[in-house]
């Protein structure tokens, strides 16, 4: 066992660069203990040395649902509890829908999803017992929408935040917090070496090309420390919201995807309510 406890406890997954990395630094600069988790670790030497043993730094693959649960059970047995468990390992595989081969799309959704639910499965029992603890799901601006490249991306953080809503409505009941994150644009590795990309089609040099354009025009990102300094605000709120937005970028979007949504079904009313007559449920129906 560590030394006597202070401050809170961080599970923190992709700790070693990025997000991962500043929410780490913010952690250990507020006076917590983390445990920092990533598939490499030589960039956390830094801060093991830093920081002392405040920092555990352990290998994991998100993906191992078994060195997940055994992970999180070496941190629970070293720092005695959990507090605050940040799921952001992820990556961006970039290309249009019909180019993905089925093994880049199950490597999105094994990381981005499933990684996620495995940690989340492996806090729950400690989180429950101790009847308190905030679940920090690290979503994305690309959750707000579907957009060509990012498609198969979205698709995995659509799929985190509707598991993550069940979970919130779940876990409520035990003390346990959840919010999902959905950040902006960030100076990280998310577009460099965390990106893989698909063997393009000819049939899509067009579109590509004038989405490069409107990249090159509309980019704008942010420092993560200011991520990290809007997520350590959260986990110090005692009533955390179940979303929160980080960037402008995100917030205006969030606003501009829903009017446009509440439009397209104000239009469309009278047929969708249409679809729906009262009636008595047929014979033998639900028997």
């Amino acid at each position: 066992m560590a030394t006597a406890p202070t401050g809170r406890v961080w599970f923190i997954t992709g700790a070693s660069k990025g997000l991962g990395r500043a929410f780490t630094e913010a952690a250990l600069g507020a006076g917590d203990r983390v445990v920092a988790v990533a598939r490499t670790l030589t960039s956390l030497e830094p801060l093991a040395a830093e920081h002392g043993d405040r920092l555990l730094a352990l290998p994991l693959d998100v993906t191992d649902r078994a060195a997940v649960h055994a992970t999180v059970e070496e941190a629970v047995r070293h720092f005695g509890r959990l507090d605050v468990v940040v799921n952001n390992a992820g990556f961006l595989a970039m290309g249009m829908i019909e180019e993905f081969t089925e093994a880049q799309a199950r490597a999105q959704m094994e990381t981005n999803f499933f990684g996620a639910l495995w940690v989340s499965q492996a806090v729950l029992p400690h989180l429950r017992a101790q009847r308190s603890g905030h679940l920090v799901q690290i979503s994305s601006i690309g959750a707000l929408g579907g957009y060509p490249l990012t498609g198969m991306y979205s698709a995995s953080k659509f799929a985190l935040e509707g598991m993550s809503e069940a979970l919130a409505a779940e876990a409520a009941s035990f003390g346990v917090k959840l919010t999902i994150v959905e950040p902006g644009g960030y100076w990280t590795d998310l577009y460099t070496t965390g990106l893989t990309a698909t063997d393009p089609l000819d049939a899509y040099a067009p579109l590509r090309a004038d989405l490069e354009k409107r990249f090159a025009e509309g980019s704008v990102d942010s420092m993560p420390h200011l991520a990290a300094e809007a997520v350590m605000k959260l986990v110090d709120s005692p009533e955390p919201p179940l979303r929160l937005l980080l960037g402008s970028l995100a917030y205006d979007l969030a606003f501009d995807v829903s009017r446009q949504r509440m439009q397209t079904w104000a239009a469309w009313e009278e047929t969708s309510r249409a679809a729906e007559q009262a009636a008595e449920a047929p014979e033998g129906y639900g028997s």
